[in-house]
């Protein structure tokens, strides 16, 4: 990771506080020689040694809210030892497990795509914001996806915990994960906790916490200094496939049994939610009906989709099949005695 962070802020920079600069394309971190945290410095209208994307920006007709990022694009890493062998797990922890060659060529070849899906409707002004999860197989996958985007393009970067894999517990015995496995299929995919593990509920739990502070992130526009946010910017999260559906399970809302419903990613690839004509993410802004049939999703969950497409940040759908008639059987019995 320190090679790649390296090449967005140099060494010779010690990260203290944040001082803005109103003519740079970055903030630059830098420490304070007065040695005051509490101390700030006005300059050209800015606040320095505070933290200066919490102030929205004035302008004549009033405050500008920062643009919401053009795509939040999910990525599961390539493919690791642990997909190959799983009897890696026995003898690597599961967060030094790392990428095979097949695993680094298909981390590569997601940034090739990923860029020119970018470039291709992305204005000149695009540029990439990473979340990554701290696995090693995370990591590696960040970092060669990154091949493809100059040091200009990428904004920032952030490890996140909350992004790993969904915990099994740890050194794992073979044996008993093939029978712990063959448990969970009875009791149900989503509840099953592993023995010193995590169910995918609490892949959840954590994973809204995560959500959460993306949202914040975003409605502040912490990617970019105060004044020069783009509409073009793209959130990549790197992750795991588990990981990755239950994010957009939380997202979007959907129940346990439409989540055990969908299938993992591939290794190596990407889901991407695009801003819709109303300012909501959206799936099928980018992906095709038979793709995301193909994801696991229904009919209703396209249905929302379409919705996703138009409506703004804010609305709710009070018509939506996922959350309102699929939970009664009486509906249909109170039409016909009304038809009659």
């Amino acid at each position: 990771m320190s090679n790649l962070f390296s090449k967005i802020y140099p060494p010779s920079i010690t990260i203290n506080h944040q001082k803005l600069q109103q003519n740079s394309s970055t903030i630059r971190c830098c420490s304070n020689s007065n040695n005051d945290e509490h101390s700030s410095t006005e300059h050209n209208g800015w606040v320095l040694g505070s933290f200066p994307e919490k102030n929205l920006v004035q302008h004549q007709h009033g405050i500008i809210k920062p643009p919401r990022p053009k795509r939040i694009i999910l990525v599961r890493h390539g493919e690791s030892e642990g997909n190959v062998d799983e009897s890696v797990y026995t003898r690597v922890a599961d967060p030094k497990v790392g990428l095979t060659e097949k695993g680094v060529i298909e981390a590569e070849g997601c940034g090739r795509k990923m860029r020119e899906m970018i470039e291709k409707n992305g204005g000149d002004d695009w540029k990439v914001y990473f979340y990554v999860s701290p696995y090693k197989r995370g990591i590696e996958t960040l970092r060669n996806l990154a091949k493809s985007f100059e040091r200009s393009r990428i904004a920032g970067v952030r490890e996140e915990p909350r992004l790993r894999e969904q915990d099994f517990g740890n050194f794992q015995d073979r044996e008993q994960m093939k029978i712990e496995k063959a448990v969970r299929a009875r009791y149900g995919r989503f509840f099953y906790r592993f023995p010193n593990g995590e169910s995918a509920a609490d892949v959840y739990d954590r994973i809204t916490g995560f959500r959460e502070t993306l949202r914040s992130d975003i409605d502040i526009g912490r990617f970019e200094p105060p004044g020069q946010q783009s509409p073009n910017m793209n959130l990549v999260i790197v992750s795991h496939g588990l990981t990755l559906r239950v994010f957009l399970m939380r997202w979007y809302k959907w129940t346990v049994e439409q989540f055990e419903g969908l299938h993992n990613m591939t290794n190596g690839g990407m889901i991407v939610m695009e801003r819709g004509y109303g300012g909501r993410y959206c799936l099928s802004m980018h992906h095709t009906k038979e793709e995301l049939q193909k994801f696991g999703m229904t009919d209703e969950m396209l249905i929302d989709q379409e919705w996703q497409k138009i409506a703004k940040p804010g609305e709710l759908n009070y018509d939506c099949l996922i959350t309102g008639p699929s939970y009664f059987t009486h509906f249909d019995d109170e039409d016909k005695i009304f038809e009659l």
